[in-house]
């Protein structure tokens, strides 16, 4: 239902145009808005106009009018009686709240209707019924999940609106406590890298806007509207493998999961025998700062020595000592090719193992 403190503005507008007082009950003679005190308990009163068959009457020094949504009794509004004008403007009053309700009415229909679509709740012949009611047009769309880091609050949708929503093509809505989608209509965007730059762009605003840190994953494009669920699903799985193998991203695109995507389908077992062949029974213990730090450096320069070298601050002989240390730890040269590939795929194994035996530990705890 819309609030009664709109409801109260409302009538606080319409009475600063007309000059006359009003009041607006619910169907059961509650008050729910009013412009004066009317000093009387007409309860009663309301609750016999709203049983009888008039759609407007004369009670009480008032013209009562009932307001129906879609056939049914909303509310039921009084204007006090003055001169021969006043009936006009009740009337006039009553249209503009009906209009207001059934467009908050509509609202809210779209809102409930995205959130079943987005968890696959509604066959897909009510999908498109229900569409078709709403008047909301088949379209290329994408899901963006946006994950809020702390506490969620109305900023954070209202920002997200101001930024993309168009009219009535796109939707954004909350499905659970921690993040907020956006399904947005994308038949005027043609490349991935748009779809980029506006999940940048998310990330950007909302932190300098609503001061808040978020992560932003989105699905691919879909053409079918019972099809939004998959794309919801994908950016959902895109921030869950962005969170393990790729920590630095704070947008994560769906087609552009790499390998992370293969590993972190992979079962626990089959994990264990992939270490348990590269490292042996023990996986070695090389996670200190420094020797990480050289690590990720050389794989960002491409294996490179002296390049690696030279951003570390460090000697050419100073790197290649601490390769080699890390080759006796590890019984693989990071040096060559095949070696780096498979301890690159090893330290992405062990996060994907970490990370389900933090879950597993979580589901005891809860249970």
């Amino acid at each position: 239902m819309i609030s009664n403190h709109k409801l109260q503005v409302t009538l606080e507008e319409i009475r600063e145009i007309s000059r006359v007082e009003l009041e607006l009950y619910s169907d059961r003679g509650e008050l729910l808005a009013a412009t004066c005190e009317s000093g009387e308990d007409r309860k009663e009163a309301v609750c016999s106009f709203a049983d009888s068959m008039a759609e407007s009457q004369r009670i009480l020094g008032c013209h009562f009018f009932k307001i129906m949504i879609e056939n049914e009794l909303e509310y039921v509004l009084l204007v006090h009686a003055g001169n021969e004008e006043t009936y006009m403007i009740g009337r006039l009053a009553a249209c503009q709240i009906r209009n207001l309700a059934c467009a908050y009415r509509e609202q809210t229909d779209r809102n409930s209707f995205i959130q079943n679509v987005l968890l696959g709740n509604m066959l897909v012949v009510d999908i498109y019924n229900k569409a078709k009611k709403l008047h909301i047009d088949a379209a290329p769309r994408v899901v963006f999940v946006i994950e809020v880091s702390g506490k969620k609050d109305s900023v954070v949708i209202e920002t997200i609106r101001n930024l993309f929503v168009t009219a009535s093509r796109d939707f954004v809505t909350e499905v659970d406590e921690n993040s907020v989608v956006l399904v947005k209509d994308v038949r005027d965007i043609e490349s991935e890298e748009e779809l980029g730059k506006m999940a940048r762009t998310l990330v950007d605003n909302l932190h300098a806007e609503a001061m808040v840190k978020v992560r932003v994953g989105y699905g691919n494009r879909v053409d079918l509207l019972p099809d939004i669920a998959r794309s919801y699903q994908e950016a959902k799985l895109a921030l869950e493998v962005g969170r393990i193998f790729y920590m630095d991203r704070d947008t994560v695109f769906y087609g552009n999961l790499g390998i992370g995507r293969l590993i972190y389908q992979l079962p626990v077992s089959l994990c264990e025998m992939f270490l348990k062949e590269i490292f042996g029974e023990k996986i070695p213990d090389i996670y200190d700062e420094e020797t990480m730090i050289t690590i990720n450096k050389f794989f960002e320069n491409n294996l490179n020595i002296s390049e690696t070298a030279r951003q570390l601050y460090v000697h050419r002989n100073t790197l290649v000592y601490r390769l080699e240390r890390i080759e006796k730890a590890l019984g693989l040269d990071i040096r060559t090719f095949e070696d780096a590939m498979l301890f690159k795929i090893a330290l992405m194994v062990i996060s994907h193992m970490d990370d389900q035996k933090s879950l597993h530990k979580k589901d005891k705890e809860m249970t």
